[in-house]
């Protein structure tokens, strides 16, 4: 994993606890390292933001966004494998109010790397395990049918691949 800085959401309460249960079933290695949270910026659509990017320079370019999104409900989709890969994650509708936070964070004024996919708005399920053909046919007939909500985002240096440091976390704050 390359280096760099990825905007997340965590994701708070009886959420964050059912997805962390969904991991430690199916990667413990996963939910051992990082909490769950969507992933908005760093993997796709987006790429990550260069590790020599201050806080400051963050909070400049992430504060005008966070005042003006409003805090969000949002629905899971179905659970789905990355293609022609062991990452199983729960996507969430890559348009409406997700995809304007993401574009809004992309037009910023932060410099980025390439994206090496399309953005996929998602929470990882499972990562580092290679799931058994059984494991990955009970992942995928996972549903999470409550919805999350998101109301804050998060910039992350990553330090390697299940750490990561966090450098400023903004509430969502504009009106709905």
């Amino acid at each position: 994993m390359k280096a760099g800085i990825v905007i997340l959401s965590e994701l708070q309460g009886g959420m964050r606890d059912r997805i962390l249960d969904i991991q430690r079933r199916f990667d413990p290695r996963l939910a051992a390292g990082v909490p769950p949270h969507l992933t908005l910026t760093g993997s796709s659509g987006m790429g990550p933001i260069p590790t020599s990017t201050s806080v400051e320079e963050l909070r400049q370019a992430l504060e005008p966004v966070a005042k003006d999104m409003a805090p969000m409900t949002l629905r899971f989709l179905r659970p789905h494998r990355f293609m022609q890969t062991n990452v199983f994650v729960l996507p969430l509708d890559p348009n409406g109010p997700v995809r304007e936070l993401h574009e809004r964070i992309k037009r910023s004024g932060l410099r980025y790397e390439h994206p090496r996919f399309t953005f996929t708005p998602h929470v990882t399920l499972s990562f580092f395990r290679e799931l058994s053909p059984a494991d990955a046919k009970r992942v995928l007939a996972v549903r999470v049918d409550e919805p999350v909500v998101i109301d804050r985002i998060s910039a992350h240096r990553t330090v390697n691949l299940i750490n990561s440091e966090k450098l400023l976390e903004l509430t969502l704050q504009g009106a709905g």
